[in-house]
């Protein structure tokens, strides 16, 4: 993703979930960015393009151990 693009989506998680979190670029691929709630890692926010229509997928993991 471009730095820009990146910038708009971490201001809009930011304002939708919480103030504290932060994009990452990932090295080896530019169709998803890193995010992260201080130095926690959380998920991998994947860019979508479909016939014109631009998404954004928030995926996260949750271990079973994380809520035991």
């Amino acid at each position: 993703m471009e730095r820009e693009e990146t910038l708009r989506l971490e201001a809009y998680l930011k304002e939708k979930l919480h103030p504290g979190l932060r994009l990452v670029a990932r090295d080896k691929t530019d169709d998803s960015v890193e995010c992260y709630l201080g130095a926690e890692f959380l998920a991998v926010v994947y860019k979508d393009v479909d016939e014109g229509e631009t998404s954004y997928q928030f995926q996260m993991t949750v271990l079973s151990e994380d809520i035991s």
